[in-house]
């Protein structure tokens, strides 16, 4: 598509893919959506983000991020019939994170029947260079049916002056007011006082206005050269944190079929799982795991639960483990790990990416590196209470376990948890 066109659009689930090429010095960057109604947004609800992922009608959904191949690619789940029908648009745009979009090749934005796979629109955007957020297209209501529109238009001022723009309030950081020196007043003649005067009519009390938290923007991306974070710097140390693993595979395996867009076997599912190791402060150690039903507690010890065992690796569903962190006293150290229960013999052909998103503070997210291994499990996050801050480590370490060797009990070993291991199934 060129700049200005547009094309109808079936009203079912879409999915939206914001692509480019990836390599050394390219920023990263975000898709996001933002409904409008009359060219503005209703309230911040309105906006979906990587820290606002899904909105309440259930019509669009962030569904995050994917590395394959040297392309990179953002998506959104939009289901045109899901949204309210005073929405009038659908803005789709993108922000970039660590430079400008001059900066990032071959960017373009498809859309594709979510179903199907087939790409019903696709607008390459070029020409930019200091801007960093783009309105790349929109979804707009034109006599009852959806259009899809290439726009193409730039901000320089980022993803808070384009949210802002369209009437989302933005936290920002509050700055001190400038102070300067106190100024003498100058010298007067004494006078005398001026006759008392009745006090002016207190005008009425307008009613208060409810008060919505603004939107934070902020967000941390873990990588080689920066593998740490302090969740306790970020202000994320209480209410639940929840770490979300998703996954997609690389290659077509023979006998495998495409279902809803995302890859699943015909005969024999892939199936990871999203386990955590746990030592408490008191001494007490286990293991968090489908296999086996250890599901965990979130209000009792050991205040970490995984919430079910998904075979898709979507993010809205997914692996999910939430951690209460009222109770981070209670922590010494947790070592969040994916293993491979069937599907695949290793992760050479799997691209996955966690998401750790504090109830207060910024979402902390990673990739995994490819795996050149054998690996069954891969060591992926350590959370470690210091005394005084918590942690979060990316590990990104593909274990390769040994002939007739868990793989539980040789993340085990790399990481000297110390814990009795027998079989277990689910």
């Amino acid at each position: 598509m060129s700049k200005g066109s547009n094309v109808p659009v079936p009203t079912t689930a879409l999915r939206v893919e914001l692509g480019w090429r990836s390599g050394l010095g390219v920023p990263d960057a975000d898709a996001s959506a933002l409904l409008l109604v009359g060219g503005k947004v209703r309230s911040d609800g309105d906006f979906v983000f990587y820290n606002q992922p899904a909105h309440s009608s259930g019509a669009v959904r962030h569904e995050g991020k994917r590395d394959a191949g040297g392309r990179v690619t953002d998506s959104l789940l939009v289901d045109l019939a899901r949204v309210e029908p005073a929405i009038e648009t659908v803005i789709l745009a993108a922000s970039s994170d660590g430079g400008a979009f001059g900066q990032v090749p071959d960017l373009y934005i498809e859309v594709k029947d979510a179903a199907q796979g087939t790409v019903v629109a696709r607008f390459d955007s070029t020409g930019a260079t200091v801007e960093i957020a783009f309105v790349l297209g929109e979804f707009y209501r034109r006599q009852g049916a959806w259009k899809f529109r290439a726009v193409g238009q730039g901000y320089g001022s980022g993803l808070e002056g384009l949210a802002t723009d369209y009437g989302i309030t933005v936290d920002e950081p509050q700055q001190a007011a400038p102070t300067t020196p106190p100024v003498a007043p100058p010298a007067t003649t004494p006078m005398a006082p001026p006759p008392p005067m009745q006090p002016p009519a207190m005008p009425p009390v307008p009613p208060s206005v409810p008060q919505t938290s603004p939107v934070s923007l902020s967000k941390v991306t873990l990588t080689k050269a920066a593998p740490s974070v302090s969740l306790t710097k970020q202000g994320g140390t209480s209410g639940a944190l929840r770490v979300n693993l998703n996954w997609q595979v690389r290659k077509q395996f023979s006998g495998w079929a495409s279902k809803l867009g995302r890859p699943v076997a015909m005969h024999n599912d892939l199936d990871l799982d999203l386990c955590a190791l746990y030592e408490l402060t008191d001494g007490r150690k286990g293991v968090i795991q489908s296999l086996g039903n250890a599901f965990g507690a979130l209000h009792q010890p050991p205040y970490i639960l995984l919430d079910g065992d998904d075979r898709t690796g979507a993010v809205a569903s997914g692996e999910n483990l939430t951690v209460n962190l009222d109770h981070q006293r209670s922590f010494r150290r947790i070592l969040v790990f994916v293993t491979i229960y069937e599907g695949a013999r290793s992760f050479a052909d799997l691209n996955a990416t966690v998401t750790l998103t504090p109830q207060h503070g910024a979402p902390v997210d990673f990739s995994l590196d490819e795996c050149t291994v054998p690996s069954t499990v891969c060591a992926l996050a350590l959370i470690t209470n210091t005394g005084s801050d918590l942690v979060v480590q990316r590990e990104a370490r593909y274990l390769v376990p040994e002939r007739g060797v868990s793989p539980q009990r040789t993340v085990d070993h790399a990481y000297a948890w110390g814990m009795n291991w027998t079989p277990g199934r689910k």
